[in-house]
């Protein structure tokens, strides 16, 4: 195969016209054999799971602090408010706001080129930020799921003696993963493919692999092809893990 790629690249270089074929097979053994170039993506893969992971940690971490502060402010009785909790929640609204009201490129460079300017990290700089901005949209999934709830379960829990920490953990939380599943697997998966966006700022991600590849071939075709069929397989590999969640929290429903 090797000697064939010699072969064709030297016909290619000469002037001679490849066919359809030929010119397919140079430009493929280009992207991904020559050099083994093929572990520079496996390599970006990691990278981005990585990324992935320690985002969606924080996000689903900070996001479930601020939902459970703004849902615990606007469960309060209207002559029994906690001023602490008032501050907390304004802070809480204010993080979601803003968060929410910018662009991702924008937060990126932010952090990048103000907050961290001497940090060389990019790519932990850029799972920082996604898992910050995640955590933004991950609190009105979890908020929403929570305040869905019948207002009687947390009232029967207090009945029964529980505070109120207890019956959230206890009561209210279980019956709200169940509706909110299917809006925070989608919250993940656009977390993944954000992934890329971290390139901008010198995150070694996959889209980072790809164009190195690209500015050592001039070819961008089948390095952004490749990277495109491996977010693809990626997505379709976490959806099909959150429908088998899906799955078995319905099972356990109908026992």
């Amino acid at each position: 195969m090797q000697a064939q790629y010699e072969l064709l690249s030297q016909m290619a270089k000469s002037g001679q016209t490849l066919n359809v074929l030929q010119d397919f097979f140079v430009k493929f053994y280009q992207a991904f054999i020559v050099a083994d170039r093929w572990q520079q993506y496996i390599k970006g893969v990691g990278t981005t799971l990585m990324v992935t992971a320690m985002a969606l940690a924080l996000g689903v971490v900070l996001g479930s602090v601020v939902a459970m502060i703004r849902v615990a402010h606007d469960q309060q009785k209207p002559h029994h408010r906690n001023p602490v909790l008032g501050i907390f929640n304004a802070v809480a609204k204010i993080y979601a706001t803003i968060i929410r009201g910018t662009p991702m490129m924008v937060q990126l460079l932010i952090m990048s080129m103000v907050v961290f300017k001497s940090s060389r990290e990019f790519t932990l700089v850029g799972a920082l930020t996604l898992g910050i901005n995640s955590g933004a949209y991950v609190s009105e999934i979890i908020r929403g799921g929570l305040m869905a709830v019948d207002p009687g379960q947390m009232e029967a829990g207090r009945s029964l003696g529980l505070n109120y920490m207890t019956t959230m953990l206890e009561i209210i939380i279980p019956q709200a993963i169940r509706s909110i599943l299917p809006a925070l697997g989608n919250e993940f998966i656009v977390l993944l493919k954000d992934t890329s966006l971290i390139t901008v700022i010198g995150g070694k991600e996959l889209l980072y692999a790809a164009q190195g590849i690209m500015n050592r071939t001039y070819e961008p075709m089948f390095p952004l092809l490749g990277i495109a069929g491996i977010y693809l397989v990626l997505v379709m590999l976490l959806s099909w893990l959150l429908s088998k969640v899906e799955r078995k929290l319905a099972q356990s429903d109908r026992r």
